[in-house]
């Protein structure tokens, strides 16, 4: 009954999934911690971005991602938790530099980070040489902005075109076979997992405990009354309460728990994700237009060059009538035990797990939607974040579907508008600090028509000295055999060619 956290997907991967965290300090607190952590030249261990407990931890995390990676080979690795629970962590795998050739990798300037002032606060940016466009804060917590206008007319219709003409396909791929070897294969007691799932460690299971762990194995978003359903079902919950006491967890065979998941096929509004998609490629040879939209998201972001062309391919996303995605963060938590997806291609390290490290997301809205397709934050700007106050009673804010309306900040779809927000928290040294749990964020049910979105991710490993040494081995490789030496994932070779002409 676990579920998968995970990040977004790498552009050959349909894997998705992203991870929240319990209640937290400050993030003021995190800087003072972040003050006193390695320095900026230091090639130690990436720290942990989730605090301590809960569903981020590590521990959990290790359980957790079984649900996402459905090979063999990531099962076994999860016998690693055993031994990293019983105290022994003298074989973690530490960063192991590859061969660099001549000479040290560069030390990385820091990261630029615009200043959000106050809500509403307005700046004038020059980002085209014949307009000025104007960015507007949206939201503190987290670090969001709105920049109307940021594309015009034609320019998105470009882009829905490419996305056509190159093809798209479904967002989520729903796991069958593998999840169920997985799931067969994986060495941890009903006690351990009952204690995983227990956050409060009061020794029962509430029901907003379990739907914490929405990305049950079947890809299905599960409701309260799904759940209610399910241990009806398999005779769970004998007194029908809701809650599950260690007794009766204990009772239940988790065999009948997979086969009542197996039998109920998830329909496309059940999903997590209900959507197509596709990439499209910016980099060196791409259509001018793409090119030039590449060009003015460096210009807002002030990021150096090399980040930004070395990060993914443009995302474009389609949502038809009752699309929808489900609150997710869109990085996910880096442990010795997990890696950037970006820099594990350089980076000679034996770790069973990788994610996405994006630390700006950039989203585009294509066309304006006849109804419904809001981009909602739930926790913008709250006071505080606990994981478990996002379900109360019936209410479960991240579900898209059916709560959109009560998230805290809800953004609406506009042609040629452009909202963008930071996914991490400063380290207090320049670089990548905490996931920033604020940063919550979904597409709300499109109620009518349909929805086109993009999305530029900026990619950024918070271990500094792994960032710098995958930008410079990316320049040698450019250097000695020219672009097509690049990494398949950062350069969409199936595009590189095509011209499409406004």
């Amino acid at each position: 009954m676990a579920a998968a956290a995970a990040t977004g997907q790498r552009p050959e991967t349909a894997a998705a999934g992203e991870a929240s965290s319990p209640q937290w300090a400050p993030p003021e607190h995190r800087r003072e911690r972040a003050a006193a952590g390695p320095g900026e030249g230091e090639d130690a261990p990436v720290r942990p971005l989730c605090k301590p407990r809960g569903i981020c931890s590590r521990a959990y995390f290790l359980v957790l991602m079984v649900f996402v990676h459905l090979y063999l080979g990531n099962v076994l690795a999860l016998l690693l938790f055993v031994h990293y629970s019983n105290g022994d962590e003298s074989t973690d795998p530490g960063p192991q530099r590859r061969a660099q050739g001549p000479g040290p990798a560069p030390t990385l300037g820091p990261l630029t980070r615009l200043e959000g002032i106050k809500v509403g606060h307005e700046r004038k940016v020059q980002l085209v040489t014949d307009g000025d466009h104007f960015i507007r804060t949206l939201s503190l917590k987290p670090l969001l902005f709105e920049i109307p206008g940021f594309l015009t007319d034609e320019e998105c219709r470009l882009i829905i075109q490419l996305a056509q003409l190159k093809g798209l396909q479904r967002s989520q791929i729903l796991p069958t076979e593998e999840y169920e070897e997985a799931m067969s294969t994986m060495q941890v007691s009903q006690l351990d997992l009952f204690r995983l799932l227990d956050q409060n460690r009061d020794g029962r299971l509430q029901l907003r405990e379990v739907l914490a762990q929405t990305r049950l194995g079947n890809g299905r978003w599960m409701t309260p009354e799904n759940i209610q359903e399910m241990y009806a079902a398999i005779k769970a919950d004998p007194d029908g309460d809701g809650v599950l006491s260690l007794q009766e967890f204990s009772n239940m065979d988790l065999r009948d728990f997979h086969k009542y998941m197996r039998s109920h096929k998830a329909e496309s509004s059940e999903l997590v994700r209900n959507s197509h998609h596709t990439w499209l490629y910016q980099g060196e040879g791409a259509h001018h237009v793409m090119r030039a939209i590449r060009q003015r998201v460096l210009r807002l972001t002030r990021l150096s060059p090399e980040i930004v062309e070395l990060s993914e391919p443009l995302q474009v996303v389609r949502y038809g009538e009752g699309g929808h995605y489900h609150a997710h963060v869109d990085s996910g938590p880096v442990y010795p035990e997990t890696i950037c997806s970006h820099t594990k291609l350089v980076a000679n390290e034996s770790v069973p797990f990788e994610t996405s490290c994006r630390y700006m997301t950039v989203l585009f809205y294509l066309n304006n939607v006849t109804g419904g397709g809001e981009t909602v934050f739930p926790v913008a700007d709250n006071r505080t974040y606990d994981e478990m106050s996002l379900i109360q009673d019936d209410v479960d804010l991240r579900d898209t579907r059916r709560h959109c309306d009560k998230g805290n900040l809800r953004v609406k779809p506009r042609q040629g508008t452009a909202v963008f927000w930071y996914n991490y928290l400063p380290d207090g040294q320049g670089w990548v600090g905490d996931v920033d749990d604020y940063s919550l964020h979904g597409g709300c049910l499109v109620t009518r028509g349909t929805k086109w979105i993009a999305n530029n991710w900026i990619n950024v490993d918070p271990s500094r000295a792994r960032q710098a040494l995958f930008q410079q081995e990316m320049a040698r490789l450019a250097r000695e055999g020219g672009a097509d030496s690049q990494a398949e994932w950062a350069l969409d070779r199936a595009y590189r060619d095509a011209r499409v002409e406004l």
